[in-house]
C-alpha cells in the first residue's frame, strides 16, 4: 500500500519517477467528462430558453475554445514535473501566486459541492439510505482515493471512461428511442445571447479544469511530445464533455419538468428499472467520482501552493497530504448539504462567475509561458521568494486586477448583470473579453523586462539544466 500511495506533492517530479504516455491523459479526460454534471450543463443550455440544434452547436464550440486553452497548460506538466499553480509563480511571484489561488481554491469546494450533490442522490439511491448519508459515504471514498494520489487516479479515468461510455451508448438508444430527434432539432431559430450562453457555458467548463489540469500530466516522461499531450487532452475532455452536453440537450428540450426535478431520477428512470436502475445508480456515482477526486486533489494542491509560498515549503508529508484533503472534502460536504436543494437555480450563475476570475489568469500564464519566458523557467527559484520571480511580480498582478475589472460590464448573471450587456441583447462576452484584453496587456508589459528568464529551465538548486527536448509527436 505505502508503494501506492503517491509520494509527491508541490515538488517537481525527477526523471527517474517519469512514466506514462500522452495517450494516458485521453482516457483520464474522456472519464472525467462523462458523468451528470456535465449533463446537467448542457442541458442548462435549454433551460434558459436555447433551441436543441444552435444549443449543440454552440456548446461544441465553447467545448473546443475552451478546451484548447485548457490542453495548452497540460502540456506545461511533462516539461516542469510540477502542479499547475507552482508554475504561476513566474508570472505573479512566490507569494503573489496567492491572488488567483485563493479564487481555485474556492472553485474546487465549489464544484466538489456540486458534484457531491447529484452522485450523493445516486449512492442513497443505491443503498437506499438517503440522499443526505449518500453525500456523506461519496465525500469520505472521493477523499480516500485522492489521498492515494496520481496512479490510482489515472486508473480509475480509464475504468470510468470505458464503463460509463457503455452507459451513455445505452441511455442515448434509449433516449432515442423516446423521442423524434428530426422534431427535436427542426427548431432552427437562432439567438445570439442565447448561443453566446451554450458557449459560454462549455467554455466555462473546460476552462475551470485549466487550473490543475497540468497535476495529471506532470508525470509524463520529459520527452513526451508536448504536441502529444495537447491533442490527447484536447480531444479527451472535448470528446467526453461535448457527448454528456449534446445528451443533457437533448433530455431537456423533451423532458421538461421530469428532468428538472429529478436529474438523476430521471436519466436512471430512462435507462429501466431494478436491476437496471442499480447499474446506472453504480455508474453515476463512479462517473463523478472521478471528477470530483480531481477537484479535491486540485484544491489540496492549491492549498499547498498558496500555504507553502508564505512557509517556504518545498514538499509535503504524507500526513500534510491527507489533512489537506479532509479540509477540502469536509468544506465541500458542508456546501453540498447546505445547498443541495437549490442545486440547479445556483449552478449556472455559479460557472459563469467563476468563469470572470480564471479567464486572466489563464491568459497571463499561457503568454508567459509560450511567448515570454519560452517555457523556460528556474524551478528552484519558484520557492524562493527572495529569488528571480520575487514575492510579488506587481506587473502581472496589476494586469489580473485589470482582466477582472474590463469583463464586469459585459457579465450577465442573476444577481449582476453588466451595462454593456443589454446592447449586446444581453449576450454574455465577458470570458472573451477576459482572454483577451489581458493577453494582450501582460504581452506588452512583460516583454520589455525579460532579465528574470533562464537561458534553458533550471532543474535543480545546483544550477543543472534542461537539455534540449525533441518536439516531435511521440505516438500513444
Amino acid at each position: 500500500m505505502a508503494g501506492l500511495v503517491e509520494q509527491r506533492s508541490i515538488d517537481v517530479v525527477p526523471d527517474e519517477e517519469r512514466h506514462g504516455s500522452a495517450f494516458s491523459q485521453f482516457t483520464l479526460w474522456v472519464g472525467a467528462n462523462l458523468h451528470i454534471t456535465a449533463v446537467v450543463t448542457g442541458a442548462l443550455a435549454v433551460v434558459f430558453g436555447g433551441g436543441a440544434l444552435w444549443s449543440i452547436v454552440g456548446l461544441l464550440l465553447g467545448n473546443l475554445l475552451g478546451g484548447t486553452v485548457m490542453a495548452l497548460h497540460s502540456a506545461q506538466g511533462p516539461r516542469l514535473g510540477l502542479p499547475q499553480m507552482i508554475s504561476s509563480r513566474a508570472q505573479f511571484g512566490v507569494k503573489g501566486a496567492v491572488v488567483p489561488l485563493a479564487l481555485v481554491i474556492l472553485m474546487y469546494v465549489g464544484f466538489f459541492a456540486s458534484g457531491t450533490v447529484l452522485a450523493g442522490q445516486a449512492v442513497g439511491k443505491l443503498t437506499h439510505l438517503g440522499d443526505t448519508t449518500g453525500i456523506i459515504v461519496f465525500a469520505v471514498i472521493t477523499a480516500a482515493v485522492a489521498v492515494i494520489g496520481y496512479r490510482v487516479i489515472h486508473t480509475l479515468g480509464r475504468v470510468a471512461s470505458v464503463i460509463c461510455a457503455v452507459a451513455f451508448i445505452y441511455l442515448g438508444i434509449r433516449l432515442l428511442d423516446r423521442i423524434d430527434l428530426g422534431t427535436v432539432l427542426h427548431d432552427h431559430a437562432f439567438s445570439f445571447p442565447l448561443f453566446l450562453l451554450a458557449v459560454s457555458l462549455s467554455a466555462s467548463w473546460q476552462l475551470a479544469f485549466g487550473p490543475y489540469v497540468a497535476d495529471y500530466s506532470r508525470y509524463l516522461p520529459r520527452t513526451t511530445s508536448g504536441r502529444a499531450t495537447f491533442w490527447w487532452t484536447l480531444g479527451g475532455t472535448a470528446l467526453g464533455s461535448q457527448w454528456s452536453m449534446t445528451f443533457g440537450v437533448l433530455v431537456a428540450a423533451t423532458a421538461g419538468d421530469a428532468f428538472l426535478n429529478s436529474q438523476v431520477g430521471y436519466v436512471v428512470g430512462l435507462g429501466g428499472t431494478g436491476l437496471m436502475a442499480s447499474v446506472l445508480y453504480f455508474v453515476i456515482a463512479l462517473g463523478k467520482l472521478t471528477i470530483n477526486v480531481l477537484n479535491t486533489y486540485g484544491g489540496f494542491m492549491s492549498m499547498v501552493t498558496s500555504i507553502s509560498g508564505f512557509r517556504g515549503q518545498k514538499t509535503l508529508t504524507a500526513r500534510g497530504r491527507t489533512l489537506y484533503i479532509l479540509v477540502i472534502m469536509v468544506a465541500g460536504t458542508v456546501v453540498a448539504l447546505a445547498g443541495k436543494d437549490s442545486f440547479l437555480d445556483s449552478f449556472k450563475d455559479f460557472l459563469l462567475f467563476l468563469l470572470a476570475f480564471f479567464t486572466p489568469w489563464s491568459a497571463i500564464n499561457l503568454v508567459d509561458y509560450y511567448l515570454i519566458s519560452r517555457e523556460r523557467y528556474d524551478i528552484p527559484a519558484l520557492s524562493d521568494p527572495a529569488g528571480r520571480y520575487g514575492a510579488w511580480r506587481w506587473d502581472a498582478l496589476l494586469v489580473y486586477g485589470i482582466g477582472l475589472v474590463a469583463q464586469f460590464p459585459f457579465l450577465a448573471t442573476s444577481f449582476y448583470t453588466g451595462p454593456l450587456v443589454a446592447p449586446l441583447g444581453g449576450a454574455d462576452i465577458s470570458w472573451i473579453v477576459g482572454l483577451v484584453v489581458p493577453a494582450a496587456l501582460y504581452w506588452t508589459l512583460a516583454r520589455r523586462n525579460t532579465s528574470h528568464i533562464p537561458a534553458a529551465t533550471i532543474l535543480s538548486a545546483s544550477g543543472t539544466t534542461e537539455q534540449p527536448v525533441p518536439q516531435q509527436v511521440t505516438s500513444a
